[in-house]
């Protein structure tokens, strides 16, 4: 993953403490580099307002995860006002506190940020800040935090996400609501027939499809017992899906693989899906949903922006109140990458459909970030809970596993049905709860964690 990049922006009155500043820039900027950050921005601190212009102008062209404004001495706000007019990063205020001497304020950097603060707020300008030490741990990590929000806001804005046919009937959890995802996100989707993904199914060549064979061979044991002809037809789709997301530029899919990849392909959809998913060969991973549960896509990009791997779509499909356990389950499009690695994964068929292509495997164990874009009310929600994927066997086939919630088997169960919930829940391992919150609030998305009760 690439660093997190930070526009560090240190401003100075030198009415003050020149030299005591120039120290905690440094400091800062040390700690900052440690961190792993990339830091832009001047290599001196900002004295007056036109340097703040400068400095302003330049950010306007240079994207940023974050903007830093670090206050090393006391300065008036314009320019703060200055600096944050031109980007749409989020905004952190830091100060530092400085020894009560008796003696003169040499910084007096807190009133600065107050200043600051006070004047961005009158702006309706959100931002977080700190007054601590430049090289505070927990000020680092709440830096982190936020820059990755600001990323994953960054990337949404040009994402594209393509959406094969339309949700199959009675599935109003997987309902796309195209202006309120570009409105909110800046996501723009892509309306995909199933007639195309057939027609370029067809036309992939038995070379490709041979190709695509025997690098799946190499993962999956038993591709020779299943029946040969729905197994390539798997792979011409896979191989289709791909082509259209190059083509299209496509971020993620959202596509409806039943009934019509059974009945007029022949094959299941499934497999496809979690080659692409997992980025399967050379390419970057390509997060897709079943049903075309575009809600379901998003999501699932967002956690594998902010994970750096694959996520994973599926339904809760059972709960154990008394051992506290839930189980998760679909059909077999996880990723192969999250396959519990004492448990070599296989080739399947469809439970119902009795064709190929799915994978079967039981989820690795592990902590697990849980995360569902629900439209129950009508209105865009981010549901978000932790939980641990569980070292058990399977429940059922497919990709499957047994995860114990954070808030309880029984919270979990009174959550998704008081509240309607979709039937849908998106994974990846990992826990990013902190920049999930960061980037609901920044965005101004509803958020509602699983064992909390709903405020409407």
């Amino acid at each position: 993953m690439e660093a997190l990049r930070i526009a560090f922006l240190p401003l100075v009155r030198t009415t003050f403490d020149v030299p005591l500043a120039e120290t905690m820039i440094g400091a800062a900027r040390q700690s900052l580099l440690a961190a792993g950050f990339e830091l832009t921005g001047p290599a001196q601190g900002l004295t007056d307002f036109a340097a703040a212009q400068t400095a302003a102008a330049e950010l306007a062209s240079t994207p940023v995860d974050l903007l830093l404004v670090f206050q090393a001495t006391f300065a008036d706000s314009t320019m703060t006002v200055a600096l944050t007019e031109k980007t749409e990063a989020p905004v952190f205020l830091w100060a530092v506190p400085e020894p009560w001497t008796g003696e003169r304020l040499r910084l007096n950097s807190l009133c600065g940020i107050n200043l600051a603060g006070h004047a961005l707020t009158l702006r309706g300008r959100a931002y977080d800040y700190a007054y601590a030490a430049p090289d505070d741990a927990a000020t680092l990590h709440h830096i982190r935090t936020l820059a990755s929000a600001g990323r994953l806001r960054r990337r949404l804005k040009s994402a594209r996400l393509g959406v094969v046919g339309e949700h199959p009937v009675g599935m109003d959890s997987c309902h796309l609501d195209e202006a309120k995802l570009r409105d909110i996100f800046g996501i723009e989707v892509v309306r995909i027939e199933l007639a195309e993904v057939f027609a370029r199914a067809r036309a992939i060549s038995a070379a490709t499809i041979d190709q695509t064979r025997a690098q799946l061979d190499l993962r999956l044991d038993n591709l020779a017992t299943l029946e040969q002809s729905p197994l390539n037809g798997t792979l011409s789709v896979y191989n289709a899906l791909k082509e259209i997301a190059i083509e299209q530029k496509l971020d993620g899919l959202a596509v409806r693989c039943w009934p019509e990849f059974f009945t007029e392909m022949g094959c299941a959809a499934c497999g496809a899906m979690s080659m692409l998913s997992d980025g399967f060969g050379e390419s970057a991973p390509l997060p897709c949903s079943c049903e075309a549960d575009i809600n379901g896509t998003v999501i699932q990009l967002i956690l594998q922006y902010l994970s750096d791997a694959p996520a994973f779509g599926t339904d809760m499909v059972g709960v154990d109140v008394d051992k506290d356990r839930v189980a998760l389950w679909h059909c077999g499009l996880a990723p192969l990458s999250m396959a519990d690695p004492t448990v070599q994964p296989q080739g399947t068929i469809h439970s119902n459909r009795r064709l190929p292509l799915l994978m079967d495997f039981p989820l690795k164990p592990g902590a697990v970030t849980v995360a569902r874009l629900s439209q129950a009310t009508g209105n865009l929600r981010l549901v978000l809970g932790m939980g641990e994927m569980l070292a058990e066997p399977k429940p059922f086939s497919g990709t499957a596993g047994i995860l114990k919630l954070d808030c309880g088997a029984q919270k979990f169960l009174q959550l998704l049905m008081r509240e309607g919930l979709e039937h849908h829940v998106s994974l990846t391992y990992g826990n990013y709860l902190s920049e999930l919150l960061a980037f609901a609030s920044l965005i101004n998305l509803p958020v509602l964690k699983m064992g909390e009760e709903a405020h409407s």
